[in-house]
């Protein structure tokens, strides 16, 4: 019997009619288990304690916990000043048998007050607060019955269930003989104390664990010291630490990998589709060395005949090894700015798994019939063994789509068929945008290391035609092997993506408002792209797609084929990816009893309540290493702009003002994604910033408008607040801006864009949208866009 069957039994026995509270002799009994199991019973009561489904009672006996109709389990995040959300698990039965509508109540606020003693990726026990109307607003509806907005849910913590890591970073601090961490965490309110002695020397930067809480104050021991702060790579240790995110392998796992050797196993080669003499290949980023996918490509009558063969992962890691334990804790890899923790060990992660070229690897295979119009009429799976013949860059495979050669000493036929991909790619990519996808393809930088660890430089990723090449491949695959599962009703985990709330898209219009578009109704899909159409290539682009993507939910794992939005497919998994993934080692497994050649012992896989368990954890996982991610992006993002202020010429950025506060104007340096502040005092003299028209206007009539396009410099870097003040480049007495006139442009189908403002004599300008936007033309001036209500914009 598994940990998972031990738990579902124990429940049902305490469920079943008649059941009264039972402690672990009786359960023993109930359960037929040997008297040498106790230890295992005693370990699975605790944890299902700790997700709140059972209760200890007096004389330690067991009983079902009695649900409350509004307590929710879920988990928590937190925001840079304390507050936190609550995000339930949709998936849960308890959850679901409290009548809430889950999609309401998605995302629920906790104030700061009520986060008790949770940190940060949690899991908690909350009760959701029925939204209360103040007195104002009260009467306010009285005079109008409709109100302006409806008032918000919130949720105060009541337990938490499990910790994600209940790890503390921060700097060891002492006077005499007290000692404390003085944390930077937006969970804790405080310093924290220590409990018992450490190494530890003032100043230096530790990891504690949380221990006991008295009256809200967290009580920890030190149980490593990562160093000074500014040791090369201590920064990263500190973030992998705060994200409880695993970095060794333990023994056993390690002597499961490093079993199965270099080389594949030749009695299983008879048992699989033989690939090895055809132009397969591999397009990645050129330093990449876990390849998990590759493709051939052939023109046919009808349209053309796609290989998407995929690392067979299941063929190593079988369900219940070390192996597969450890991966599935894991959840993913997370790839920071100076390093990679992979989720199976480099063995089979850069090892036996990874296609690499000229040599023989197991792959599951998805064969696809692509029409002309690119779409999949025709789909089939089997087991099968390559020898990758090339192994390309994005930027070799870009040279050669150009009209360039492939590189020298390359394979005969590979130019022609990365074309032939392409053609193919093409027009499955303008199939998918008709179809309503929506195109979300944000800006991405790469920060540069030198070999101390410190930032010296930045790269822009562009993402070209050969990563969009590989892109459609992949997502015809995920979608083909969804649509089997689903078809075929087998067990596994699908990648979702639900609709977003309406209530969040009316903001969002708001925000669109501000920068002077106009739109239609943006719960149609269709007038989303079309106003992302509309801000495409103008200074606004990324505010407004960063405005989109907030508005929307979280794309996340489960057991129920919801479909994803902004994909706009109604199939959709994670097939791809096995040896970075968790879930895509869930599909290959469930997709084995369907393969053309499947293995004589299909892997088993889990039942349906374990999938929603499961999907709820790879979730959490994906979310903690994504904030790993962008943490250590930005943090030497922040080191990088520190770093040009060192430098003899600055550096000037591409920046949009977005805001305009009475302390300064909100800017973003848009080519890297990095919002600041110009403050009052960084203009120069004779400045006057009219926060309530969106401007601010010096003595000699020149002008900062919010949308405009400005050049900026970093005046200073705020390491504590991770906060950036820029200066415009050129402002000052005397200087002149010559953006602050811009020119109308008009995008058709009513779906405007602002780049015009009235003459400088005007005293104030004129608010609302224009009456006919649809009619505006270039040598038209605009009328200003409305502003935001104080509401609006802080939220």
């Amino acid at each position: 019997m598994s940990r998972t069957q031990l738990r579902d039994r124990i429940v049902e026995i305490l469920r079943s009619p008649g059941a009264r509270p039972m402690n672990k002799s009786e359960l023993i009994r109930a359960l037929e288990l040997p008297a040498s199991a106790r230890p295992l019973l005693r370990k699975e009561l605790a944890a299902l304690e700790n997700q709140g489904k059972i209760a200890a009672g007096k004389k330690g006996r067991y009983e079902l916990s009695s649900a409350q109709p509004d307590q929710l389990r879920g988990s928590i995040k937190f925001t840079p000043k304390g507050h936190a959300w609550f995000f339930p698990d949709a998936g849960d039965p308890d959850n679901l048998a409290t009548g809430h509508d889950l999609e309401e109540l998605s995302r629920v606020h906790v104030p700061r007050r009520d986060t008790g003693t949770a940190l940060d990726g949690d899991r908690v026990l909350v009760t959701v607060l029925r939204p209360k109307i103040s007195p104002r607003d009260f009467r306010r509806q009285r005079r109008s019955p409709e109100p302006e907005t409806e008032p918000e849910w919130r949720a105060r913590v009541e337990k938490v269930l499990t910790r994600r890591s209940g790890k503390l970073v921060g700097i060891f601090r002492q006077k005499a003989k007290l000692g404390w961490i003085e944390c930077d965490d937006p969970a804790i309110n405080g310093n924290v104390e220590l409990i018992g002695d450490t190494t530890a020397r003032p100043g230096q930067l530790v990891v504690a664990r949380v221990e006991q809480w008295q009256n809200d104050t967290p009580y920890a021991r030190i149980i490593e010291v990562l160093g000074w702060p500014d040791d090369a790579g201590v920064d990263i240790l500190a973030i992998i630490h705060k994200n409880g995110i695993r970095q060794s392998f333990p023994d056993d796992v390690l002597a499961e990998a490093r079993a199965f050797g270099d080389e594949v196993d030749p009695a299983e080669t008879t048992h699989r589709e033989d690939w090895r003499n055809r132009l397969v290949i591999t397009i990645d980023p050129a330093d990449a060395k876990d390849h998990d996918d590759a493709i051939w490509v052939e023109k046919t009558e009808n349209g053309w005949q796609l290989a998407v063969h995929i690392a067979d992962v299941s063929h190593y890691v079988k369900p219940r090894t070390e192996l597969d334990k450890e991966a599935a804790e894991r959840g993913n890899s997370t790839y920071l700015v100076d390093r990679v923790i992979p989720m199976l060990p480099v063995e089979l992660s850069n090892g036996l798994c990874s296609l690499k070229p000229d040599v023989d690897r197991f792959t599951k295979c998805a064969v696809l019939e692509i029409n002309r119009q690119g779409k999949v009429i025709g789909s089939r799976f089997c087991n099968a063994i390559i020898h990758s013949q090339a192994k390309l860059s994005y930027e070799q495979a870009q040279t050669i789509l150009d009209g360039g050669k492939a590189p020298k000493g390359s394979v005969k036929g590979l130019a022609p068929m990365v074309r032939e991909a392409w053609a193919m790619a093409s027009k499955m990519r303008s199939r998918r945008f008709a179809e309503g996808a929506l195109d979300l393809e944000m800006p991405e930088i790469r920060v540069r290391l030198d070999d101390q660890g410190k930032a010296t430089r930045i790269e822009n990723v562009i993402h070209t035609e050969s990563h969009q090449l590989i892109e459609e491949c992949m997502l015809a695959a995920n979608e083909s092997v969804a649509r089997i599962l689903k078809i075929r009703q087998k067990p596994t985990i699908y990648r979702i993506h639900e609709e977003p709330d309406s209530g969040r898209l009316l903001d969002y219009g708001e925000t669109a408002k501000a920068f002077g578009y106009s739109f239609g109704d943006l719960t149609n899909k269709d007038h989303i792209q079309k106003l992302l159409d509309a801000a495409k290539g103008q200074p606004d682009e990324h505010a407004i797609k960063i405005g989109l993507l907030k508005s929307l939910k979280r794309a996340a794992y489960s057991p129920d084929p919801l479909g994803h939005y902004g994909l706009s497919k109604t199939d959709y998994c994670h097939f791809t990816s096995p040896i970075r993934r968790y879930a895509d080692l869930v599909v290959h497994r469930s997709l084995q009893p369907f393969l053309d050649n499947p293995p004589q012992q299909p892997d088993k896989t889990p039942r349906q309540t374990e999938l929603h368990e499961l999907a709820r954890h790879i979730s959490d996982t994906e979310r903690a290493s994504a904030d790993a991610e962008n943490e250590s992006k930005n943090l030497k993002l922040l080191e990088y702009l520190e770093h040009t202020t060192q430098l003899p010429e600055p550096v000037h950025f591409e920046g949009l003002i977005t805001e305009v506060r009475p302390m300064g104007l909100m800017v973003e340096a848009t080519g890297i994604s990095t919002r600041g502040l110009v403050k009052r005092e960084d203009l120069g003299p004779g400045w006057t910033i009219e926060a309530r028209f969106d401007r601010a206007v010096s003595r000699d009539g020149r002008r900062l408008l919010m949308g405009q396009r400005v050049q900026l410099e970093v005046a200073r870097i705020d390491r504590d607040r991770k906060f950036v003040d820029f200066r415009i480049v050129g402002e000052g007495p005397g200087e002149t801006t010559s953006d602050a006139r811009r020119p109308r442009r008009s995008t058709g189908k009513g779906f405007t864009s602002p780049r015009a403002e009235k003459s400088h004599t005007e005293k104030s300008p004129k608010r609302g949208k224009p009456k006919n936007p649809a009619k505006s033309t270039a040598g038209k001036p605009s009328k200003r866009p409305k502003k935001l209500n104080h509401k609006r914009r802080r939220k």
